[in-house]
């Protein structure tokens, strides 16, 4: 890897001590980073270099150093280094670029400077525009990228402005758009499940394909961020960004090669595929919800308008399910489901995919309630793995038939070490691997399909926002979306009691 200066900016804020120099540590101690490299914080927040390192790295709760020698630490930590300055104040990004040129010199590292947006939202284009003020987006002598964390915009107008300000100063091959949900490794393990193997790709198609159902369940409320998320729901929070990234990699069709511009290039071919629901198709294909008061093993929870500045006649969702439809050759007919939702009984989230059962039921089921259709789960947390479905021969007389598994589990691979997303995203931004970034056109086709939603909940008061009591999996209404007698979601969990909360494929 070539040298190279990482700039967070906010890094004195709480992704930075949480993810991020957490991540860089992983990489140096795997031996991944450079020898000539350097870490340069800036923010407001007034720290010498030695009291930055001294919060960040020794006293820092998310910082593991185990089997670092103390002189691995101190060599670590003195290629940290803070400048305070003023973010919003265009001239203060002169005393960035005066410490650059230092760092540059002190560790040889050729001029590749990549910046970090770890900040508020409103400073998106803010920065980027200070930088090229001072040159610093210039690639005269090394390379220059900017790594920008979501949200990116809050609708497809303020993403598209966004994106048109970005483009000013730095090309698209430059910008980076984080999902950290790209970075799991089971997610990137769909292309490879889908392409790699011979007995699914054939079956990947509107031929085959029952449907195709993305969760992504999550057992935690909204507590310490309430206020945030009352100004955003799970539709804005999940659905729009990671969850339609998931989807993307499901359903798109092969690239011609594994690199960035292959895959992304499909990626945006499948959201413009994405058929639009309209603002009168709302109440029909989309089911939100919010959260209620209830009893959860003799612990009584809080309901989402119980909560500290969250306004009693909130309508904003904790709960979203839609169906939709891609409007392709591969995919005509088969409907996609996605749903998320906070205070569900487990956190998890998986893909299943669903084939379609023989065309004549020969064999009886072991048991009347038994759904013999052949699924896919593809576990993307906890529990990483996947799993197939399919019915076998109950052993006596005659033919009854029941469901068995054939399972996989990342756990099983003893020797393999699976990276945070954040290691694996960091370190193909440092090598200029966009593959797992998100295209700034994608950004816009995901705005672009949740806007009508949105203005459909905020001009239609008749949508209703459906309770459901905090510890199960929704409103019951959504197995409205589904459809076929007696199909409902396919909820991933074996047991749920006071002491058994966890989930099995």
């Amino acid at each position: 890897m070539e040298p190279l200066i990482l700039v967070i900016f906010g890094a004195s804020g709480d992704l930075a001590e949480r993810k991020l120099l957490p991540a860089v540590l992983e990489l140096q101690k795997g031996g991944f980073l450079p020898e000539n490299f350097a870490v340069l914080g800036v923010s407001r927040s007034k720290f010498s270099d030695e009291a930055f390192r001294e919060k960040i790295f020794f006293e820092s709760d998310f910082i593991k150093s185990n089997g670092m020698s103390e002189e691995a630490k101190q060599t670590f930590s003195e290629k940290l280094y803070y400048l305070a300055i003023d973010t919003s104040n265009e001239e203060d990004y002169g005393k960035v670029k005066e410490k650059l040129i230092e760092l540059n010199t002190k560790h040889q590292t050729n001029h590749n400077f990549l910046f970090y947006l770890s900040t508020p939202p409103n400073l998106y284009s803010t920065i980027p525009a200070a930088l090229a003020a001072h040159g610093l987006n210039k690639e005269t002598e090394g390379w220059r990228r900017l790594v920008i964390e979501k949200p990116f915009g809050h609708d497809e107008a303020s993403a598209k402005a966004l994106n048109q300000d970005l483009l000013k100063y730095f090309d698209e091959e430059r910008i980076y758009r984080i999902d950290h949900y790209l970075g799991k490794e089971t997610v990137q393990n769909l292309l490879v499940t889908r392409f790699a193997n011979g007995i699914f790709e054939p079956l990947w198609n509107r031929n085959y394909v029952e449907r195709v159902e993305i969760t992504a369940a999550e057992s935690v409320g909204v507590k310490g961020r309430a206020g945030y998320y009352d100004q955003s729901g799970a539709l804005k929070d999940m659905v729009q960004n990671h969850l339609l990234q998931i989807l993307a990699h499901v359903a798109m069709e092969a690239p011609n090669t594994a690199d960035a511009n292959a895959i992304r290039g499909e990626k945006q071919k499948l959201f413009q595929a994405i058929r639009a629901i309209k603002k009168e198709e709302v109440a029909k294909y989309v089911i939100r919800g919010q959260y209620i008061a209830s009893d959860m093993d003799g612990r009584i929870e809080e309901g989402y308008r119980d909560h500290e500045d969250i306004p009693s006649n909130s309508k904003t969702e904790t709960y979203v399910a839609l169906k939709l439809f891609i409007d392709n050759w591969r995919w005509a007919g088969v409907p996609f489901f996605i749903r998320t939702g906070k205070q569900m009984p487990t956190k998890v989230t998986e893909v299943v995919v669903t084939f379609k059962s023989p065309p004549y039921p020969l064999f009886k089921r072991e048991y009347e309630f038994d759904d013999l259709n052949n699924q896919l789960i593809m576990r993307i947390q906890p529990d990483e793995g996947i799993a197939l479905q399919f019915g076998m021969k109950v052993p006596g007389a005659g033919f009854k038939v029941k469901n068995v598994d054939m399972e996989f589990h990342y756990s099983e691979l003893v020797d393999a070490y699976m990276p945070e997303a954040y290691e694996r995203l960091l370190l193909d931004c440092m090598r200029g691997d966009a593959t797992l970034y998100t295209h700034g056109e994608s950004v816009e086709a995901a705005w672009r399909f949740v806007d009508p939603i949105i203005q459909a909940w905020q001009e239609d008061n008749a949508i209703p926002v459906y309770g459901y009591p905090a510890g199960t999996w929704g409103p019951n209404v959504a197995d409205d979306l589904v459809d076929g007698e007696n199909e409902t979601w396919h909820n991933p969990y074996k047991s749920l009691t006071i002491n058994d909360n966890y989930c099995v494929l």
